[in-house]
C-alpha cells in the first residue's frame, strides 16, 4: 500500500520515546478522541458511572462514531479527561487505565510512521518532546502499537 510502512521500515532499529506527561499530545485544535463501547464502559466504570450517564456527559458522536469531549483552555482543545492541576507542571489523564486506544498507541501511529520526515513533523507539530528521548522501542512493539492503531482505525469515515 502506497503511503503506509513498508515490512522493512525506517525504523527498523526501533524509535525512542518517553512519554513527559506534557499533555501536549492530549491537546490542539478540535478533533476526536474516538473510542469503541467497551472503551466507553470501561472508563464509565473507572470513573464509577452508568455507561448512558458516561455517554451524555463525556461524549459526543462524530460521523457515527463515539468521541471524548473537549474543552477549550490556554493550551487548545484538552481531553475532557486532561488534569493539569493535581500535579503543577503534569498533564494526567483521569482515565488512563482505560483510556482509549488512539491514546495507548500515540505516538506510533501510521501517519506518523511513514517516513522520518513524518515523525520529525510530529515532533514537531504535537510538539511532543517524549519522541526521540527515552528507551528504544523495538520495531516489534511498534508494530504491535501501529497495528492496534490501524484496527481502531479500520471503520473510520474518512
Amino acid at each position: 500500500m502506497s503511503g503506509t510502512p513498508r515490512d522493512d521500515p525506517w525504523y527498523r532499529d526501533g524509535l525512542h520515546f518517553s512519554c513527559t506527561q506534557c499533555g501536549n499530545c492530549c491537546t490542539g485544535g478540535e478533533g476526536a478522541v474516538w473510542f469503541t463501547e467497551d472503551e466507553g464502559r470501561a472508563m464509565a466504570a473507572d470513573l464509577g458511572m452508568a455507561h448512558d450517564d458516561f455517554l451524555r456527559t463525556h461524549a459526543r458522536t462524530i460521523d457515527g462514531r463515539w468521541s471524548l469531549n473537549e474543552h477549550s483552555t490556554e493550551h487548545g482543545f484538552d481531553c475532557i479527561f486532561l488534569d493539569r492541576t493535581t500535579q503543577p507542571g503534569k498533564a494526567l489523564c483521569r482515565v488512563y487505565r482505560s483510556r482509549p486506544v488512539q491514546c495507548r498507541t500515540w505516538p506510533f501511529w501510521d501517519e506518523n510512521l511513514t517516513s522520518r520526515r513524518a515523525w520529525d513533523n510530529a515532533r514537531r507539530r504535537t510538539p511532543c518532546p517524549g519522541m526521540d528521548t527515552g528507551p528504544l522501542i523495538p520495531i516489534e512493539k511498534i508494530r504491535i502499537q501501529r497495528d492496534l492503531d490501524r484496527a481502531d482505525n479500520a471503520d473510520a469515515p474518512w
